[in-house]
C-alpha cells in the first residue's frame, strides 16, 4: 500500500503550482515545484504539508491579505481532502497577526478539507476571542463550518496539542455543544460526541451533567450522548450506565470461553467464543466489550477496547457470543511479537481472560 505521504507527490505539486500560476501571473510553477520537492522523499506526511506552506510563502511575496486572496481563488481547483489542509496550515503559520482575515479564511477553507488543526493555533493565541467566533460558526448553514466549531475546540484532538483552557474550564465550549446537540448531520454529530468523550477523560462529572440535562428523546441528541459515553461505559462508570439503563449490579458468569488457538502469526484470524449466563431473577441490559492487550515495542502491554454487542439478558438465559478479528498492522497500530491477552468485559467489569502468543 502506498504511504500516506505520497498524497503530496510530484503530480500533486505540478497541478498545485499550475493553479497558483493561473491566480497569480507572477507565480513561477517550475521554480516552485523544484524547490518544494527538493529533499521531500525523506519527509513524513505532515513534514511535507508544512514544507509546502513554507515554500508557498516564499513564492507569494505579497502582504498576508494578498496571499490569502490568492489562496481563496486556488483552493476550489485543488484536490479536496487531506492535501487541502495545506491552506489552513498556511494560515496557522503566517496569519496570527491578522486575526479577522485568518479566521474568515479558515471558515472558508474548512469546506474543502478541514481547518480543525489550524484553528487551534488561534485558540492558543487568544482563546476568548477565537471561541467567541467559533460559537457563531456553530449556527452556520454549512455543516463543515458547524463541525469545525466542535472539532477544532476539542480538548484532546488527535494529531494536535491539548487545549489546556478547555481542560481547565470544560464548560467553555458548552455554548457550541448546546447549539449542535440536535444537529442532523452525522459528520457534525460524530464531532460533538468525540468532543464530549474528550471531556469525559478529564472532567467526567461535567460531561455527565451536560448530557443528563439534554433532551434525549431527540434521536440525534440520543445518538450523540450514546457515542460520547463510550469511554465511561467501558470503564463501568455507574452514572453513565444509568443514563442508558444498563445494569449497574451485573450478575452474570462466563463459561466455555475459548480461543481458536493460542499461537498466531501476523495475518492470522483470532477467533473466540463464550457463553454469557444470567444469574439474576430480572432482565439485565448489558454492553459487552472485549479488550486485547497488545504487546508494545518495549515489551509492556497496552489495552485496546473493542465493542462486541449490547443485549437484554433475560433471567436464567444464556447468550452465545462469537467474534473474529484479523491480526494485521495498521498505520495507527503495529503488532509486536509476544504474549497478548484477551479480556471480556460486561458493563465495564472484566469477567474472563485468555492469553495467546503472536509471532511477527
Amino acid at each position: 500500500m502506498e504511504p500516506l505521504k505520497e498524497m503530496f507527490n510530484r503530480n500533486f505539486y505540478k497541478h498545485f503550482a499550475e493553479e497558483f500560476s493561473k491566480a497569480d501571473k507572477n507565480f513561477h510553477p517550475d521554480k516552485f515545484v523544484k524547490e518544494v520537492t527538493t529533499g521531500f522523499d525523506e519527509m513524513a506526511l505532515n513534514q511535507r504539508m508544512r514544507n509546502t506552506s513554507v515554500v508557498l510563502h516564499k513564492h507569494l511575496p505579497y502582504s498576508y491579505k494578498k496571499q490569502i486572496e490568492i489562496c481563496r481563488k486556488v483552493i476550489p481547483a485543488t484536490q479536496r481532502g487531506y492535501v487541502s489542509l495545506v491552506f489552513p496550515d498556511f494560515v496557522g503559520l503566517y496569519g496570527r497577526e491578522d486575526f479577522d482575515t485568518s479566521l474568515d479564511a479558515l471558515k472558508y477553507f474548512t469546506s474543502f478539507g478541514s481547518s480543525e488543526f489550524a484553528i487551534r493555533e488561534f485558540l492558543r493565541l487568544d482563546f476568548k476571542r477565537t471561541i467567541k467566533e467559533m460559537e457563531k460558526w456553530a449556527s452556520d448553514k454549512d455543516h463543515h463550518v458547524r463541525r469545525l466549531s466542535s472539532e477544532g475546540s476539542r480538548a484532546r484532538l488527535p494529531w494536535s496539542f491539548k487545549l489546556d483552557e478547555v481542560i481547565k474550564n470544560p464548560k467553555s465550549t458548552l455554548p457550541i455543544l448546546d447549539k449542535l446537540k440536535c444537529d442532523e448531520e452525522l459528520y457534525v454529530k460524530k464531532s460533538v460526541a468525540n468532543h464530549l468523550n474528550d471531556l469525559s477523560k478529564d472532567n467526567a462529572d461535567t460531561m455527565l451533567n451536560i448530557v443528563k440535562a439534554w433532551d434525549k428523546t431527540n434521536a440525534h441528541t440520543a445518538w450523540i450522548v450514546k457515542h460520547a459515553s463510550r469511554s465511561l461505559i467501558k470503564k463501568g462508570n455507574a452514572e453513565s450506565l444509568s443514563i442508558f439503563d444498563f445494569e449497574k449490579n451485573v450478575k452474570v458468569r462466563i463459561e466455555n470461553f475459548k480461543l481458536n488457538k493460542t499461537k498466531f502469526t501476523l495475518g492470522d484470524t483470532l477467533a473466540f467464543e463464550l457463553d454469557l449466563i444470567s444469574e439474576k431473577k430480572t432482565s439485565q441490559k448489558l454492553v459487552v466489550d472485549y479488550v486485547i492487550h497488545y504487546v508494545k515495542k518495549g515489551g509492556e502491554l497496552s489495552p485496546k477496547v473493542f465493542k462486541l454487542k449490547e443485549l437484554n439478558l433475560l433471567p436464567g438465559k444464556t447468550e452465545h457470543i462469537t467474534k473474529q478479528q484479523v491480526l494485521k498492522d495498521f498505520t495507527t497500530r503495529k503488532h509486536h511479537a509476544g504474549k497478548h491477552k484477551v479480556e471480556i468485559m460486561v458493563n465495564g467489569k472484566v469477567l474472563g481472560n485468555k492469553e495467546f502468543v503472536l509471532f511477527t
